[in-house]
């Protein structure tokens, strides 16, 4: 199974957790770097769009657009003896691009374009639009940092007493001074189906998708199931189709908050259809023959997935002949 295009696959980042306690005394070290981050977005350099070549920009921790910008600091890891930091610097204002005509997505509200040292064409743009480009190592620190930056935004109260928390070990947990709790970043599990039968893969599509874009089914584990019983639930809530036990193929961190995308593969039982308009807005059977249309961007309905998403991955390699289908779980035990 080829996965070289699955974006956030893990890149050898040294997470060095033992060194979270000294992590003041490391950024002061003139050798560590830190990526920007701003409302989510990391701090990119290059070209964007198909055949792009989007790079993180790594920055010292003092330069002006950190330090001007009130940062927030979490201590990402090590890459060798390098000292690498995520600074939130959220503060900072933004400004439209469809008014000045600045770089970056047409109509979007950004900050103003970085200048001085660093490259004229930095920016920060959506990390989606950068799946394709980012090396292993760095698609890993921005999916890290862009995750636990976004569960500190959603989580600053005390879920024990309702106090407000302080972030805590270098960013790593927070801490309740009002009851002394302890609050650690969350990963919600996430189901994503290759649902086949025969020479056909199942696709639905969300209310508010851009036009012509389709995907495998997802939805998130609910406690106490395994990952066999959530994606027979999941298929069945959102198109009435049976399906089999379900082969794990692959995971995939997915930081659009923070997930953990777990691919998985399941043959249907049933072809007839019955959409919950609640969960999809559309469901379809199609063909390998139209699905490669699709990857080719001449199919007439569906646009080309993005490539870098675990569903573009799971979607290549049936197309190829590529997964590991092999044998499946005994109905009823499914994955722990």
């Amino acid at each position: 199974m080829d996965l070289s295009e699955l974006a956030f696959g893990g890149g050898g980042l040294d997470r060095a957790d033992h060194l979270r306690g000294e992590a003041d005394a490391l950024r002061a070290d003139p050798g560590s770097r830190a990526l920007p981050i701003w409302r989510g977005r990391p701090l990119m350099a290059g070209t964007s769009g198909p055949g792009g070549d989007l790079h993180l920009e790594l920055l010292a921790p003092d330069h002006p657009l950190i330090t001007e910008h009130d940062p927030q600091w979490i201590f990402l890891g090590k890459q060798g003896d390098t000292p690498l930091f995520a600074a939130d610097i959220s503060v900072m204002p933004a400004y439209s691009h469809a008014a000045d005509g600045g770089p970056g997505d047409p109509g979007m509200d950004m900050p103003a374009p970085p200048v001085g040292t660093l490259p004229g064409d930095a920016r920060f743009p959506d990390l989606r639009a950068a799946l394709a480009g980012l090396t292993p190592f760095e698609s890993e620190l921005a999916a890290t940092a862009r995750g636990i930056l976004e569960w500190h935004r959603s989580h600053p109260f005390c879920a024990a007493c309702g106090a407000q928390s302080a972030m805590d070990q270098a960013g790593w947990r927070r801490l309740c001074d009002a009851c002394g709790r302890m609050h650690f970043p969350r990963t919600d599990p996430v189901v994503i189906m290759l649902v086949t039968s025969g020479n056909s893969v199942l696709l639905g599509r969300s209310p508010g998708w851009p036009e012509g874009m389709y995907s495998l089914l997802a939805g998130f584990m609910e406690p106490g199931e395994t990952v066999s019983a959530a994606v027979a639930r999941e298929v069945a809530e959102e198109t009435g189709v049976r399906v089999g036990p379900a082969q794990i193929l692959a995971t995939q961190p997915w930081p659009f908050p923070a997930s953990l995308m777990i691919g998985c593969w399941a043959e249907a039982e049933s072809l007839e259809m019955t959409i919950d308009p609640a969960e999809i807005e559309d469901a379809l059977w199609i063909s390998r023959e139209d699905l490669a249309d699709v990857f080719a961007g001449t199919h007439p309905l569906i646009r080309r997935p993005r490539r870098g998403a675990i569903a573009q991955v799971l979607m290549k390699n049936w197309l190829a002949g590529t997964l590991p289908l092999g044998q499946t779980p005994a109905k009823g035990t499914g994955h722990g």
